[in-house]
């Protein structure tokens, strides 16, 4: 007898770490962080940019392991990591982050336009930036296709796009959307070919991605980070 796949939802409690006041935000920054990272520590690549006018939101993949690689057991003193995804049951993984990101983004837009932040549309979208990093590079990109949350800009920093993105949809959403792919020119995780595949693949289903490079790894460059903050033309 063969064994049957069942699903069920269920509530769970999604964390996250902020950087900067709702109540004298400007800007919000929703920063996705890489894979076995977690937001509290990814949140602190972003100081370089913390400021009174910038609110800074890092959400935290909701499945989290023991990251180190030596064997027994684990204990208090043990680093832990998270990730948004693995290859196992992906379609319900990307569902269930699409879905806790369109709620972060409900509660935390909400209270920024109630004190007063914000461009005044209905989405706040002109002061609103997402920023993936490595693996969070995927997450924010079907996030901005496929949930509600409309940005100004879409940073992907240190990875592709993902291969299986619905690319009709995806055009659909970038539109009048700036965005950058940031690529540290010595980052070992950018492969040349897949590079070439995904400027292909965009080029050909009519999107254009720019691109900012620096000199450097697989990492937030903090002059860089501070240019494209300061200045989103930079590169």
């Amino acid at each position: 007898m063969n064994p049957s796949e069942h699903h069920i939802e269920v509530a769970r409690t999604a964390r996250y770490w902020t950087l900067g006041d709702v109540a004298t935000a400007r800007e919000v920054w929703f920063v996705l962080h890489g894979y076995k990272q977690l937001a509290r520590r990814f949140l602190r690549r972003f100081e370089p940019i913390a400021e009174a006018s910038r609110l800074i939101v890092a959400p935290e993949a909701l499945s989290r392991f023991y990251a180190a690689s030596t064997g027994g057991r684990h204990g208090a003193s043990s680093i832990v990591g998270a990730t948004w995804m693995t290859r196992e049951d992906r379609q319900h993984e990307i569902r269930d982050h699409v879905r806790y990101l369109d709620r972060l983004a409900d509660d935390v837009l909400g209270s920024w336009r109630s004190s007063g932040g914000g461009s005044g549309s209905g989405e706040g979208g002109e002061n609103v930036v997402v920023l993936g990093f490595s693996q969070g590079v995927a997450t924010a990109t079907r996030w901005v296709v496929r949930g509600s949350v409309r940005p100004a800009r879409l940073l992907l920093w240190g990875d592709f796009t993902p291969p299986d993105l619905d690319l009709e949809r995806a055009r659909e959403a970038f539109e009048g959307l700036e965005v950058v792919a940031v690529r540290g020119n010595d980052d070992p995780a950018l492969s040349p070919r897949l590079a070439e595949e995904e400027a292909v693949r965009l080029h050909r289903a009519g999107i254009e991605l720019r691109t900012v490079r620096y000199e450097g790894g697989h990492d937030i460059d903090a002059a860089t980070l501070s240019a494209l903050a300061g200045d989103p033309q930079v590169g």
